[in-house]
């Protein structure tokens, strides 16, 4: 039987859906996630011991460069609030690099140029080529372009989108010679463990070919300009680390909205309720749902709700209630799908 053939149900302590991929519930109907879960005391220790490490590696690394860190900004709130981090609590020189998928609200935009110039960072926006960035859009709302697996924490639009960010930032870190890349990944996206971790060539290059493989089906030869070069992998000594000080550091969306307001960020009012930055991002989770019958951003919630960040309230009103309709209608049209 599988999880389609039941009534779908949630975990009663996180929201984690009964259709999501080989999930299993206990006779209380707790999934088996919440079961492992040891608790926000060891949570807490392993916060302090990650972010001990990152100390250790800031003193490791230091020396006369031109950027200690390059950030991948996409102007929402988490990412903003990274590069605060990095500037004001560990003093680094920050790189910030912006993709412009076509669909940046243009709040976001403001916001980006507001808080670099606040916070005296730099900001490189790589805009490639628009068709090309449309027709991968059209195509991953068409059909499915990467793993199952892949899929359990980003739609095939946001998958996609994510790859160019990764490989622009990883690339653009390799030829500056940057030690540290950061990311505004939420708690829920990255787990404490991962937080301080050196970037691994080979795992990388072939996580790259993963995505990578199929975008080129669809767009040839004119994305390899955004991505990792065969001869920049075998640089292993410029493998920067990748640096999650959010899973780390506490996470409180009110506090963090409070503080990036001093930097002159606003809360756009043209995106859905799991993204300040991208007005594709309705229509993107609207797809994944109808899809696969769970939503794209549930693994992040779940794990949110399950350590606390999040009520399970606060949770279900992110990825329960159905999409915006003018929001994806918006991207449908742009998209030239109606």
């Amino acid at each position: 039987m599988t999880n389609k053939d039941v009534e779908r149900f949630l975990c009663r302590k996180c929201v984690l859906p009964s259709t999501f991929p080989g999930i299993t519930f206990n006779d209380d109907s707790v999934c088996h996630h919440c079961q492992r879960y040891k608790g926000k005391d060891a949570t807490l220790a392993r916060q302090k011991k990650y972010e001990d490490k990152f100390l250790k590696l800031i003193e490791s690394q230091k020396q006369k460069r031109d950027y200690d860190v390059i950030v991948a900004y996409s102007g929402g709130k988490d990412s903003t609030y990274t590069i605060d981090v990095f500037v004001n609590r560990y003093n680094l020189k920050v790189l910030t690099v912006t993709f412009d998928n076509t669909f940046i609200s243009p709040t976001a935009l403001k916001n980006i140029t507001r808080v670099c110039g606040n916070l005296g960072v730099d900001n490189l926006l790589v805009k490639p080529n628009p068709t090309m960035l449309r027709k991968i859009f059209k195509t991953a709302a068409s059909r499915e372009l990467y793993s199952a697996k892949t899929l359990e924490r980003a739609s095939t639009i946001c998958t996609s989108c994510i790859s160019f960010v990764k490989g622009i930032t990883l690339r653009t870190a390799l030829e500056k010679k940057i030690p540290f890349v950061g990311y505004g990944w939420s708690p829920g996206q990255a787990p404490v463990q991962a937080s301080v971790m050196k970037t691994n060539p080979a795992f990388m290059k072939e996580s790259q070919q993963a995505t990578l493989g199929p975008l080129r089906e669809i767009a040839g030869d004119a994305l390899l300009p955004f991505f990792v070069t065969d001869e920049q992998f075998t640089q292993k000594e410029l493998f920067p680390w990748n640096i999650h000080p959010l899973a780390f550091l506490e996470y409180d969306e009110d506090k963090i909205v409070e503080r990036i307001k001093e930097f002159g960020w606003e809360r756009p009012n043209d995106t859905d309720p799991n993204s300040s930055n991208c007005t594709l991002n309705a229509f993107a989770n609207q797809v994944h749902r109808k899809r696969y019958d769970f939503h794209p951003y549930v693994w992040e919630i779940a794990n949110m709700v399950r350590t606390g960040v999040l009520t399970r309230e606060e949770g279900m009103e992110k990825i329960e209630p159905p999409e915006n309709m003018e929001m994806v209608i918006y991207s449908e049209k742009e998209l030239r799908l109606i």
